[in-house]
């Protein structure tokens, strides 16, 4: 938590202090999120349990590999949970954990906002919807 003095009054704004908890935290949240394709599989899975195919189909341009690394890498950070279901052929169903909902919840506002900005040309410069740079 930011350090305010006593008697001074909270600034509207907070700041924080680089190295504390919460900002290493942040950091790494928004580290692991930013990883490509990390986000689209979590939105992917947010509507309930869901099939590898089904996350495929719904993140083109994903490879099967990609796919299935990012499904074990979020379990293995308790965002998702794999069940097996011993049909013939065996389902595997992976849906988003109580954790992993409560980062999607999260990430909404994200998602709104950033449907919001411009977009970006490709070379690190930023257009408008009608294609001027801005």
């Amino acid at each position: 938590m930011p350090r305010i003095p006593i008697g001074q009054a909270r600034p509207a704004v907070v700041t924080y202090v680089v190295g504390d908890d919460e900002c290493r935290s942040y950091q790494s949240v928004l580290e692991f999120v930013g990883r490509r394709w990390v986000g689209a599989v979590l939105m992917a899975g947010s509507q309930g349990a869901r099939r590898f195919g089904q996350y495929r189909a719904l993140v083109p341009g994903i490879s099967d590999r990609l796919l299935a690394q990012r499904l074990k890498e979020l379990e293995t950070y308790g965002l998702i949970e794999r069940t097996v279901i011993p049909t013939t052929p065996v389902q595997i169903l992976y849906q988003p954990s109580r954790t992993g909902a409560e980062l999607v919840e999260a990430l909404q506002p994200l998602i709104v906002w950033s449907a919001n900005r411009p977009e970006s040309n490709g070379h690190g410069n930023h257009i408008d919807r009608a294609g001027s740079p801005i």
